[in-house]
């Protein structure tokens, strides 16, 4: 399946030059959907080392880490922006374009040593990516692997990332 062809490039958002890659498209065809999830999961049993758990970035990563969660037998759980998880956090501050962020996770999320995958929609710059591989780190998990369904290749976030396979279904440079 050419999944390009259910990807809607939209001109000039969020700023001027900027060509936006909106996946709402790809998520309201249901054999799009179904293809995303399955390749991915294909994907990833091909590794050496499965996940324990995948993890998804807020928020897009919650469209498509549990699905595949659930297609691995893993756990899913969720990295979230500061102040939206109850319980006790570990938090990492990170770098944007314009200031900083800060992400957190449970604190009784994993266990120590726990295999995880990292998911999201889009590796772009690999920021958010990096710092949530950097947490995972930090916190004693081994991490596996990471998926992204588009990957914009020109801005070469992966290579921000731990040396671990990378998984993209759709690449545009």
């Amino acid at each position: 399946m050419d999944l390009k062809t259910l990807i809607r490039d939209i001109p000039d958002f969020p700023q001027p030059g900027i060509i936006f890659r909106d996946i709402t498209t790809l998520l309201r065809n249901a054999q799009g959907l179904k293809y995303v999830i399955d390749s991915l999961a294909v994907e990833t049993e091909k590794l050496n080392i499965l996940p324990d758990y995948v993890v998804g970035i807020e928020s897009r990563g919650f469209i498509f880490a549990p699905a595949l969660a659930y297609h691995l037998d893993a756990g899913f759980v969720p990295v979230r922006k500061k102040g939206k998880l109850p319980a006790e956090v570990f938090s990492i501050e990170y770098d944007l374009e314009y200031g900083t962020d800060i992400l957190e996770i449970h604190q009784d999320a994993f266990t120590q040593g726990a295999k995880v995958m990292i998911v999201d929609d889009v590796i772009a710059t690999g920021g958010t990516a990096k710092a949530t591989a950097d947490l995972l780190t930090q916190i004693g998990c081994e991490i596996v692997a990471c998926g992204f369904i588009v990957e914009l290749e020109g801005l070469k976030g992966k290579d921000k990332l731990p040396d671990v396979p990378i998984i993209s279904l759709v690449k545009y440079s």
